[in-house]
This record gives C-alpha cells, structure tokens and sequence, in this order.
C-alpha cells in the first residue's frame, strides 16, 4: 500500500512515494513555474507524477491515491483551492485536474492540517489521539486531530488557531485583525521584535551575530544570544515565550488535547525553546488548574512531513 504525497509550497513542489508505514521510500521535487497560469502548473504537476512512476515502473493500481498538501483557504470536499497567496492560486480545481491527468484519486488539505495529520499518524503524537499542532514560521499555520481525525471546520476554513487574538487592539495582522496570536508568536514577529531590541541596544551580542547587518536577522538569532547570556535578546527571548505562552493556554481551554506538537523554523531551538515555555503554562496550570497536563511536543517528520502528512489522507 502506497500513496503519493505533495507538499506545495510557494517556491516548489515535493512529490514523495509513501508506503503505509510512513517511510518514504522516493521523492523528488521541482522548481513552481510561476510563468505559467495556475490550471498548467497542475498539469505539469501531473505530467510529472506520470513520468515518475513510469521511470520507477511502478503501476498505476499500486497507488491507492494522491493526497496534496496546499498553502492558503482549501476545501477538502471539492477538492479545490479557494485561494493562496503565496501561490497566486484562486479557485482552482486541483485535485479534479491532477485525477483526470493521473488517473488517481486525490485528496487535499491545508499544508498545516496534514503536517499534523503526519505527526499523529507517524510522528511525534504517535500515541496521541487528540493533537493540536502549531507551525512556527511566516504566520502561525495550525492542525487539529480529534479522536484521530483531522478537523478542518466548515468547507475546510476552521483549524486556524494562528488568527485567536491575545491582544485587544494589538498589531495589524495579514488576516485584517488586530492583536492576533501570529501577530506576536510567529516568526516573522520575533524576527521584528529582534530588529525593534537591537535598535536599541547597540551593544547587544545580536550586531555582532548578523556582522553588523540587521536584515540579516533570523528567527534564530535572538535566541542564540540570549543562550550567551545578551540582556537584550534575553528579554526577546522572554517576550516571544510569553506571547507562545498566551496563544497555547488559549488553545489548551477550547480542546484540551493530550499534545500540543511545535513545527515550523522557531521549534528547531527545541530544549532550550521548551525549557522557557513550559515553565509558564506550568505556573497557569495549562489554562485550568483541575485539567490534565498537556504535553508540549516537537515534530520529528522535519523537511518530510509535507509529503508523509499529505500521503497520510490516503491512509
């Protein structure tokens, strides 16, 4: 039993074979060619699903379907992209053009709902029935498992926990809100945080870190700092962590999951990254002082879970 998964993203496209177990067993992936209008780069997408599997000789009848996953407003149910920013994508039938190409069935989902799809079914909440999982990079993306299956809310639009507001009347966030969580807690606002610190503190490890260049400035920055003891990326630190802290305790109220997962760019500073966070959902008891511990988690599946998470719709 295998399947193929598809992690699109807004530079390229990942097509990996995945066998029932999880294992990625080939993959290989190609540049998106914007030049190109959006029904053709789906029309390309298959072309080269066909040209793969007729190169590894693997037969149509061996692959149980194509599972997607997409950036941007998807409904599963129809199979569409409603619309993706980064992609430029606007109602557009994506699984209807890859099935008539391949002759395979597909099935698509936002790239935040399979990677957490991926993490319970063969990663890091393997063991876990009801799963919240966060991913820390541009925005904050977000997956939601209940009772082993992906929530999605209505024609797929729910699940977006990065757009809960922590703030009331807080920074202007993409979504057209204010004081969102992903305006506090993704990467892009440590990494605005970062620049707004060094600023003003001239004298801070962190010039010294980007060789004096703050565009330079990563998601990473402060807190390799702050591991060196700067005062200045300490108290970024400080500040990322409590905002983290917020958007979970609010997360931990609604679904009380077993396990909140933690992907994307800011989670690779894992042990030190949860040595400051859970400290502080300890002091507030995860959000209510009679509830069972949630545990907080790292994802494993790393620059796979694209693929194995859209590969586990199949599954």
């Amino acid at each position: 039993m295998e399947a193929i998964g598809i992690d699109i993203g807004g530079t390229s496209f990942k097509i990996g074979l995945v066998d029932g177990k999880g294992k990625l067993l080939d993959s290989f992936s190609y540049p998106v060619d914007h030049l190109k209008n959006q029904e053709d780069q789906i029309n390309e997408l298959g072309e080269k699903i066909n040209d793969f599997l007729q190169k590894k000789e693997i037969g149509k009848s061996e692959i149980i379907g194509i599972g997607i996953g997409c950036p941007g407003s998807i409904d599963s149910s129809t199979g569409f992209c409603d619309y993706s920013n980064n992609l430029k994508w606007s109602h557009l039938n994506v699984c209807g053009i890859l099935a008539r190409i391949t002759s395979i069935k597909c099935r698509i989902s936002n790239d935040a709902n399979v990677a957490c799809l991926g993490e319970v079914k063969f990663g890091v909440a393997r063991k876990y029935k009801n799963v919240v999982m966060l991913t820390l990079g541009t925005g904050i993306g977000s997956g939601i498992v209940i009772d082993g299956k992906l929530y999605e809310g209505n024609q797929g639009k729910g699940a977006e926990c990065g757009h809960e507001v922590i703030k009331m009347n807080g920074r202007k966030c993409t979504c057209g809100r204010r004081g969102c969580f992903e305006a506090y807690a993704s990467a892009t606002a440590l990494i605005k945080d970062t620049k707004a610190k060094m600023r003003k503190h001239k004298d801070s490890l962190m010039w010294d870190y980007v060789k004096q260049d703050i565009e330079s400035v990563g998601g990473k920055t402060a807190f390799e700092c702050a591991k060196k003891g700067d005062k200045a990326a300490i108290e970024v630190r400080d500040r990322y962590c409590f905002y983290l802290a917020e958007g979970i305790l609010n997360i931990c109220s609604i679904f009380r999951p077993e396990c909140i997962i933690l992907g994307g760019g800011v989670s690779n500073q894992k042990e030190y990254l949860l040595n400051n966070l859970v400290p502080l959902l300890e002091k507030a008891n995860y959000g209510f002082g009679l509830g069972p511990k949630v545990e907080i988690l790292i994802a494993e599946l790393g620059n796979q879970a694209g693929m194995i998470g859209a590969a586990s719709l199949l599954f």
